[in-house]
């Protein structure tokens, strides 16, 4: 042991005579993480950021050793950062597709190892392409010819055989934000930025703002993004149009910004309206990240909708949903665009209090207090209330076919159901929080800060 422990003894002596070698300190810092002495590791690396924050070799290191430890969301957070600039390695794109499949996030990671292999065969790994879901190809990748679809397989390009075809369902919700529990700063958000224009279009027009625009929503999933959009339209009015990547993504070269276009079209000639985008980050991710032009297209053509270049875009409301703002190209950010941006969190407990008295509508109870409820469920978004609702439900029906007797809802069902019901947002705020302090250039996440009481 004591001879196997001399080696990197002597190479953290020559580091500290030349603590400036970079070389010498990424070196350093791949031996004791192949040792497991992954806090020293890690120390290492940060040190010598600190000398050079540029060096991918030190980024690496850290970023390989930061996923040993199971900080998995730092990890893609300083990668992703890293794929950001030009001329960047494969060594980068294959540990981004192991980190995203760490994450849970195979479709995207199998486009990562397509991209590393792409740029050096010699990385292929059998066992990653086949946990991703990458199907081998004989062909060789052809830019030009091909591209990577979302799950990571390789599609050949073809002249579309027709012209594209959009399924286009408009709705006119029967709601309005007093269905929307809580949301007050939100609803007054869309109100002043999207409502009162239609309701005042004189006054807006006199300070030369357009009757429309657009509006960005994120947050964890479940916190009711797409409940506040219906209840927009609702509001004014409107005609609702709820558009999926399954709406819009076509295999077909040039059919999905035809079927975008045809969407805007749609919704212009039928004002006022709000087209409501979710999950737009597929849509829209950043194209830095994207591999061959198909995918870049489609963001063009989204961007010159959302400009209005060929068209008026006065009475559409654009309101679009994300959990995952940081994918999501920079360029929808700026004015007449996205240019306001909402954090949607989970309620807090007067707003919990109202989702539960909304859910618990038409069902069996007897004297619930809400309020006591909504304190006991910190952290849990409408999703998950719903589920504190569903499980006391359940327990009454296997009461009931036990008895023969279909008891009431209680405040005590729904205590008890309320202490096995983990929030689903966590995991989300692990991710965000990273980004939040370490990439919030500009601060656009510091209503997340903020939430999290970081500022």
């Amino acid at each position: 042991m004591a001879n196997d422990s001399e080696p990197i003894r002597d190479l953290l002596e020559a580091l500290q005579q030349s603590p400036d070698n970079i070389v010498l300190r990424a070196h350093v810092g791949g031996v004791l993480l192949n040792r497991g002495q992954l806090q020293e590791a890690e120390q290492l690396y940060r040190e010598g950021l600190k000398l050079a924050p540029a060096s991918e070799k030190l980024l690496l290191g850290l970023g390989k050793t930061l996923s040993q430890q199971g900080k998995v969301s730092a990890a893609i957070v300083l990668i992703e950062d890293l794929l950001s600039r030009p001329d960047v390695s494969a060594q980068a794109h294959l540990l981004h597709a192991r980190l995203l499949l760490k994450s849970g996030d195979p479709q995207r990671g199998s486009v990562a190892y397509q991209r590393a292999v792409n740029a050096d065969p010699s990385l292929a790994d059998e066992d990653l392409a086949e946990a991703l879901g990458v199907v081998e190809t004989e062909a060789e990748f052809d830019d030009d010819f091909a591209e990577v679809d979302s799950e990571g397989r390789i599609r050949m390009r073809a002249e579309a055989p027709g012209a594209a075809m959009v399924s286009i369902e408009m709705e006119k919700p029967d709601m309005s934000f007093a269905d929307v529990g809580g949301m007050d700063g939100l609803k007054d958000e869309v109100r002043i930025k999207l409502i009162e224009p239609m309701r005042n279009p004189e006054i807006y027009k006199a300070y030369g703002k357009s009757i429309g625009g657009g509006l960005l929503m994120y947050g964890p999933p479940g916190c009711g993004k797409t409940y506040l959009a219906r209840a927009t339209a609702g509001e004014v009015d409107a005609g609702f149009i709820a558009v999926g990547i399954h709406d819009v993504l076509d295999m077909y070269l040039g059919n999905s910004e035809s079927k975008l276009h045809a969407l805007f079209e749609y919704a212009r000639s039928n004002t006022p309206c709000v087209l409501f985008f979710d999950e737009v980050d597929a849509l829209g991710a950043k194209r830095s990240d994207l591999q061959g032009s198909a995918g870049r297209q489609v963001i063009n053509q989204f961007l010159s909708e959302l400009d209005g270049v060929k068209s008026s875009n006065d009475g559409v409301l654009v309101l679009a949903a994300t959990n995952a703002p940081w994918h999501l190209d920079s360029a929808f950010r700026r004015p007449g665009r996205f240019d306001r941006v909402l954090f949607v969190p989970p309620p807090d407990q007067p707003a919990r209090a109202e989702v539960l008295r909304a859910l618990l509508k038409g069902k069996p109870q007897q004297d619930i207090d809400v309020d006591a409820v909504a304190k006991k469920t910190p952290g849990l978004s409408g999703a998950d209330l719903k589920a504190v609702i569903d499980r006391a439900v359940e327990a009454k029906l296997r009461e009931a076919v036990k008895t023969g007797v279909p008891g009431p809802l209680t405040t005590k069902d729904l205590v008890k159901s309320a202490k096995s019901t983990k929030p689903t947002t966590k995991e989300w705020f692990a991710t965000a929080k990273n980004y939040a302090l370490y990439s919030n250039q500009g601060g656009e996440y510091d209503d997340v800060l903020d939430y999290l009481k970081l500022k």
